[in-house]
């Protein structure tokens, strides 16, 4: 009998485990009853392989994507707090152009969208609109961008109730230049708690990549067309000029300047050389070097995907975009930095068919990592959003 009673108090416990397993994962998927069809969903393109009837292998699972995308447009809420002045810091963007217009970007595009609500009661999520970026504008110091967050996050959790029903969970911030993460490293109960919507998403650090999101950095307006379905005109190896502020950066730059079959400066191309002769060397190049700079981030990954050239991203610890939803290895090649030394012939042992198939799968993604004003459906606001929507269920971590 004791034996039985110990093996019963065993089995409770699992038991009750594996149902609060199963309603979790229930939780991410949509509800039985909603069944909708692709061809539904609008201007999603989920193609496979040319020609062939199924869906994209871009996606990690188009079904669910594809459904629950629906549902998040049909459902999502976000509240944004109305407290302070949008003349300073608060509410508007700096500009949305540049490398950092992401956050601009999305802080227009929520006051644009569907998503934005003025009850609170039936938000998902609440939205603090504090830009560090535009207190970088002023010349505020780090000490002090610290203490302006600080204060304004306080006011808000001493004047609304929402804060202090999850501790701050169901609440998010958006920063795209490093400054934001920065700005608020040493402020531990927004940085633990809250979703940190960043495009500095680095393990090493503090990034927590169930809970906070990795912002695309993107640099808009782009100034060419978007390149894509031109494999032949593609000769160049492979392509990077920038500035050598970070360690992969200096020794690319270093063993890879003077190939004969890769096109690596360790400077940006002198505009006195031609108009947009940067921007069109991505027309004529396979793969373009994506290596971080002072942060594991590089803008440059959007404008190899937006021109078409297939993005090699040298960075340790980074949380690509969208790497819930996209598979990043059907349409980039992803290296530590310890690989640079061997870049040469990892490029060259791929194959023109696997080229191909990375070319036209990163053709399907490119409207994913393009900014709108208003926002347009699967653009990488709705992204951001999706991202978001599948975490409105977090708890305090």
């Amino acid at each position: 009998m004791g034996g039985k009673r110990r093996l019963s108090l065993l089995i409770l416990p699992l038991a009750a485990a594996a149902v609060l397993s199963l309603l979790s994962l229930r939780s991410i998927q949509p509800p039985p009853h909603y069944n909708v069809g692709i061809s539904s969903v609008p201007h999603l393109v989920v193609p496979g392989k040319i020609g062939d009837d199924v869906l994209s292998e871009v996606y990690h699972s188009p079904e669910v994507f594809i459904r629950n995308y629906e549902e998040m447009v049909r459902s999502f809420k976000v509240y944004i707090y109305p407290d302070g002045d949008p003349n300073t810091y608060y509410q508007t963007p700096r500009k949305l152009t540049g490398k950092y217009s992401s956050e601009g970007y999305f802080f227009q595009n929520l006051r644009e969208s569907s998503f934005r609500t003025d009850d609170p009661m039936e938000a998902d999520l609440f939205f603090i609109p504090i830009s560090c970026h535009k207190m970088r504008g002023k010349g505020i110091s780090y000490e002090n961008m610290t203490d302006i967050v600080k204060n304004y996050v306080e006011g808000l959790i001493a004047k609304y109730p929402y804060w202090n029903r999850t501790l701050g969970a169901d609440h998010f911030f958006v920063t795209c230049h490093d400054v934001g993460v920065r700005a608020t490293e040493g402020l531990s109960f927004l940085v633990k708690n809250a979703i940190r919507v960043v495009c500095s998403p680095s393990y090493d650090a503090g990034y927590i990549p169930h809970k906070d999101v990795a912002l695309p950095q993107v640099l808009q307006p782009f100034p060419l067309p978007r390149g894509g379905n031109d494999v032949e005109n593609r000769t160049i190896l492979g392509f990077w000029a920038g500035h050598r502020n970070s360690r992969i950066r200096v020794i690319l730059a270093r063993q890879w300047e003077n190939d004969t079959e890769l096109a690596i400066s360790n400077n940006r191309i002198n505009r006195a050389i031609g108009v947009l002769v940067y921007q069109k060397r991505f027309y004529r190049t396979k793969f373009c070097i994506c290596p971080g700079g002072s942060q594991v981030n590089s803008a440059r990954i959007a404008d190899s995907i937006h021109y078409g050239c297939v993005p090699v991203i040298l960075s340790n610890f980074y949380d690509l975009p969208f790497n819930d939803i996209l598979n990043w290895h059907k349409f980039s090649i992803i290296l530590k930095e310890s690989d640079v030394y061997d870049l040469k012939h990892i490029l060259k042992s791929v194959t023109d068919a696997k080229f191909t198939a990375l070319h036209q799968n990163l053709v399907q993604v490119q409207n994913h990592f393009e900014w709108h004003s208003p926002p347009v459906a699967h653009d990488a606001f709705h992204m951001v959003m999706y991202e978001l929507w599948i975490r409105r269920h977090v708890i305090k971590y």
